[in-house]
């Protein structure tokens, strides 16, 4: 059948309809802008304490012995892997979900990682929805990516360090989104347990040993490598959630600019079709005042 053209009624439905998808857009955007600011705002309070814990484990690393902690020790070749990938729990948010799982794919068949059996946990239903029947699963932090908090990670962390000293993973990494802003966000795997020898290492030059430690410093480094493993987690949640947020602030700008840009066309197309109805009724009325007359 021949094309014809839509009547003035489906324009006016297609139009009622995008403007209440504009209304909905707009409305996300906003709401993704507000959560989006006190995220930023809990991340830059986060760098700048985790600086300072790394400035105190360096430290405390300079004057004891930190290598016999079993956070410490890593396995002479390393067989089970655990991975946390952050994502989201909901969509429209671009590629901020799309770009980390081809991430996690590509580095997933890397040739070191085919001598190790991988278990993934999940911080995010995005990341589980993809991965369930493709990796062997470990746990869903269900609601967290949502509503990044000191105890979930408190809680995500305990299981990670409980897995590690047990002996049932050799390495635990955490992969997410690293926060760069609104509109960028970068793929980051970073590794967690065993803790970096180098990360505690790097203590300043002309630090002095002579000062006291309350409690004693191999004590006093137990009780913080713990928190510092309880951190990453902690500032990976804080970095998604910032992620994903200016990443829906994003994507639903762009969406209330194509349909402002749709509406214009729609508009448009709806006027020249009224112009030609109209067009249509003067011509009928004038042919059938010549009839008339003839």
């Amino acid at each position: 059948t021949p094309l014809t053209m839509p009547s003035l009624k489906e324009y006016k439905n297609k139009l009622t309809s995008l403007s209440n998808t504009r209304k909905i857009t707009k409305t996300m955007k906003m709401v993704a802008a507000s959560k989006l600011y006190r995220t930023m705002d809990a991340q830059r309070r986060a760098s700048q304490f985790y600086a300072k814990l790394v400035e105190m484990l360096s430290r405390l690393a300079a004057s004891v012995d930190h290598r016999s902690h079993p956070l410490l020790q890593a396995r002479p070749q390393p067989k089970y892997a655990l991975v946390i990938t952050y994502m989201s729990d909901k969509g429209l948010c671009g590629g901020f979900n799309n770009n980390l799982i081809k991430h996690v794919a590509r580095w997933l068949n890397l040739p070191e990682l085919q001598t190790k059996q991988v278990t993934m946990s999940f911080v995010g239903r995005r990341g589980w929805l993809f991965f369930r029947n493709r990796m062997t699963v470990g746990k869903l932090y269900d609601g967290v990516a949502a509503h990044p908090s000191p105890g979930a990670a408190v809680q995500i962390a305990e299981d990670a360090i409980s897995g590690f000293k047990s002996g049932t993973y050799d390495e635990v990494y955490l992969a997410y989104n690293h926060f760069v802003n609104p509109l960028s966000q970068t793929p980051l795997i970073k590794k967690i347990l065993p803790i970096e020898p180098q990360v505690i290492e790097a203590a300043e030059e002309g630090v002095h040993e002579d000062f006291l430690l309350e409690p004693a410093g191999p004590e006093l480094l137990a009780g913080l490598l713990p928190k510092i493993v309880n951190f990453e987690v902690y500032y990976a949640l804080l970095e998604n959630a910032a992620g994903e947020n200016g990443a829906r602030m994003t994507a639903m700008d762009s969406a209330t600019s194509n349909a402002n840009k749709m509406i214009r066309s729609y508009t448009l197309l709806r006027n020249r079709a009224r112009q030609a109805s109209i067009t249509k009724e003067l011509i009928e009325i004038v042919s059938g005042a010549e009839a008339l007359k003839g």
